[in-house]
């Protein structure tokens, strides 16, 4: 089982939003592994996102800024950094 952190403010109307998990189901499915995931709002890294992150195997900072925290946008993209987790950007500056 791969977990993986969506770090980013969940919004339905955001298209990358809803395409983001189909896209992680299509690639394990073609992979034949098991993926498993969840969104992480970026004000809950803002204190104590070591322990908070510890339990993913690779972390995605999703699209959609201006986050409601990039403090804690930064800390995620940091403890991926810090910890040569995998790691893909695709909003932040990214």
């Amino acid at each position: 089982m791969i977990r993986v952190g969506l770090i980013g403010d969940y919004d339905v109307q955001v298209k990358a939003h809803v395409a983001i998990p189909l896209a992680l189901e299509i690639a394990a499915n073609d992979l034949g592994v098991q993926v498993e995931y969840e969104w992480i709002a970026t004000p809950n890294l803002t204190k104590d996102f070591e322990r908070k992150l510890g339990k993913y195997q690779a972390l995605w900072t999703v699209p959609a800024s201006p986050y409601a925290s990039m403090q804690g946008a930064l800390n995620g993209i940091r403890f991926a950094r810090e910890r040569q987790l995998p790691f893909l950007g695709t909003c932040g500056g990214f």
